[in-house]
């Protein structure tokens, strides 16, 4: 009977209620495993007496990011930890949109400013500033080139804190198509659903937003499986990943563009997904065995 934490966060006002948890730790104890609900910053927690640790709701760690990957690497010691801490490590940086890229990912064009940096920003395009670490579109807003100010202090802002901030082009086609997010889990696709835009004009960075407006179902296509699966192959040394989401936007071109990829604690959406869980629950007790 192996011992599995599903490790989460406290409730805050600023954290969003994971669904999906409760739902998993009843859907693995009926398998036959001992699940429970864990806080990652517990220092109660014995890790080490559990078989497995699936990162699932941690939607603080954006604010405590070296604290959050300095838990993961002791974590990682005590206990199969997934995903690996390597690829907590490297996933908590958006950053690795530039790696993306270089390997040959369709991604959404990005420039990075860190703290001591010029601020430069567009003056001809509509445009997105948010921090490289961040959740939820947390200290994220979209900005054309007559808000330059505005823009300019929220950078300064995230500098102060210790933020690198990118910048990225507004990409118009979320206003129509959408984005879409495909999972996968235990290394196949899972399911796949459809969000309207998060950003709107004229809402302040700091202000909170509805990280998954109109959510629904979506079939993918063969083109955006396929970018997905890209992405994916271009993880720095091809670790175990046990869960990944991967959100995609189409570009300019109509073809899907790596909006981000999601590795460390994506919300699976098991609630519009009922079917998937099964599925979740034969890939944990797999990894956990």
């Amino acid at each position: 009977m192996p011992r599995i934490a599903l490790v989460t966060c406290r409730p805050g006002p600023q954290v969003s209620v994971d669904r999906d948890l409760p739902v998993l730790v009843r859907a693995l104890a009926d398998a036959g495993a001992t699940a429970s609900a864990e806080v990652w910053d517990d220092d109660g927690v014995d890790w080490a007496s559990f078989d497995l640790a699936v990162i699932r709701s941690t939607w603080d760690y954006s604010w405590r990011a070296n604290e959050f990957t300095a838990w993961a690497e002791e974590c990682g010691k005590l206990t199969r930890l997934a995903n690996p801490p390597s690829v907590v490590r490297w996933n908590t940086d958006k950053r690795y949109l530039g790696e993306l890229a270089e390997a040959g990912v369709p991604t959404v064009p990005t420039r990075y400013t860190a703290p001591g940096e010029a601020v430069g920003l567009p003056d001809d395009h509509e445009y997105v500033v948010k921090p490289t670490s961040g959740a939820g579109a947390r200290f994220a807003a979209r900005y054309t080139p007559d808000e330059h100010a505005v823009a300019v202090r929220q950078v300064e802002r995230m500098h102060a804190e210790g933020f690198t901030a990118m910048v990225q082009p507004y990409v118009r086609s979320v206003d129509t198509a959408g984005e879409r997010a495909l999972q996968f889990f235990g290394g196949r696709l899972l399911h796949a659903g459809r969000k309207g835009a998060v950003l709107t004009p004229r809402t302040p960075y700091d202000e909170r937003k509805v990280a998954h407006p109109g959510l629904e179902r979506w079939t993918p296509t063969a083109a955006e499986v396929a970018v997905a699966e890209r992405a994916l192959a271009a993880v720095p040394d091809a670790p175990e990943l046990l869960y990944a989401r991967v959100d995609l936007v189409d570009g300019d071109d109509g073809r899907p563009r790596v909006m981000e990829l999601e590795l460390v604690e994506p919300n699976l959406f098991l609630w519009l997904h009922e079917r998937s869980v099964p599925r979740v629950v034969e890939a944990v007790l797999d990894a956990a065995r």
